[in-house]
């Protein structure tokens, strides 16, 4: 992900497409029916077992793509999802790095109660950056990607295990998306030319959401989580999610109020970022928001340790983690 400095031209084009498209009365109707008001208890969140989920993507090094850790991370998250009993997809495709090289590339894709016709779309990225660009050594290595990448992972793999587990059940069907090949995007310092319309980020969305797992495939509505455990954090309402789903972003944000953690949902509207939610509005007109860590000063737009090698364990708060969990198993269960 990255600052988008395009995203004005990016929302005048997906605005244009939602006005013409058949999905706008499912918008309007997602728009009119948010309520905020938590009246329905769900399920704790287990913010040490999300943490220890980090803690084992890290086991497996890097998970740049055609990497060992790569493979085996996402094998194991089949093996978490399969073993939850959800309906798993493994949806394999090519790709291509900054550099041109190919990649073997796989979105994972874990579903509850499939029958379901209300659908909340949850999802994140579980590739690793190829390079540390943001550091100021070794800036051809890869990361380790504790929070950007791992955080997120861990947070829908926590949630679909509470899901799983809870004696009262949620009243919608969840589909858990792991997206792959996020961050490829290329570096300030390279000067090719961009692979796809978001500079080469973004390459699993874009495909999965113009491939969608499930023909015909729509959600009420989705949420990305991105960089969502460092401490510290501070989610902005991103600016390409209000434009498009306002009434789920205040939603979203008023029940993470109710349950005290207004100190990391910052009712403050932030910058537009270049992230996957981004595709899957455009090419699904599925309204989806985007949770991502948004630094308040103007000197910086993501946490301290972005894109560098100390995006590490030490980068992770549990008590992050525990709040964006919190907050969108309630979201799950206010449905």
């Amino acid at each position: 992900m990255k600052l988008s400095l395009k995203i004005l031209s990016f929302l005048i084009l997906y605005s244009a497409l939602w006005s013409c498209g058949s999905n706008n009365s499912k918008t309007n109707e997602t728009e009119k029916k948010m309520d905020a008001t938590p009246s329905i208890s769900a399920p704790d969140f287990n913010s040490d077992m999300a943490y220890s989920k980090i803690e084992k993507q890290l086991s497996f090094g890097n998970r740049v793509p055609n990497s060992p850790g790569h493979v085996a991370c996402g094998d194991w998250i089949v093996k978490s999802l399969k073993d939850l009993e959800l309906e798993v997809i493994e949806q394999k495709f090519e790709a291509f790095s900054f550099k041109g090289k190919k990649l073997n590339a796989r979105n994972i894709i874990g579903t509850y109660n499939p029958t379901a016709t209300k659908r909340i779309l949850l999802a994140a990225h579980w590739d690793t950056r190829e390079v540390a660009d943001q550091d100021d050594e070794r800036k051809d290595n890869p990361i380790p990607g504790a929070n950007d990448g791992g955080s997120g992972v861990a947070i829908l793999l926590q949630l679909a295990e509470e899901v799983a587990k809870a004696g009262i059940k949620p009243n919608v069907g969840i589909d858990y998306v792991f997206f792959d090949v996020e961050d490829g995007g290329k570096p300030d310092s390279f000067t090719g030319n961009a692979l796809n319309d978001f500079g080469g980020y973004l390459m699993g969305s874009d495909y999965w959401s113009k491939n969608p797992h499930k023909e015909n495939y729509t959600a009420f509505y989705g949420v990305l989580l991105d960089m969502v455990g460092a401490k510290s954090a501070t989610f902005l309402k991103e600016d390409a999610s209000m434009q498009i789903a306002p009434s789920v972003v205040n939603k979203i944000w008023d029940i993470a109020a109710s349950k005290g953690f207004s100190g990391y949902f910052i009712n403050q509207k932030g910058a537009g970022i270049t992230d996957d939610h981004l595709p899957v509005i455009i090419n699904l007109k599925i309204p989806m928001v985007d949770i991502i860590d948004q630094k308040i000063s103007g000197n910086q737009t993501f946490f301290d340790h972005w894109h560098t090698h100390d995006d590490n364990l030490d980068a992770i708060d549990k008590n992050t983690l525990e709040a964006v969990g919190e907050t969108i198993i309630q979201v799950l269960y206010q449905e």
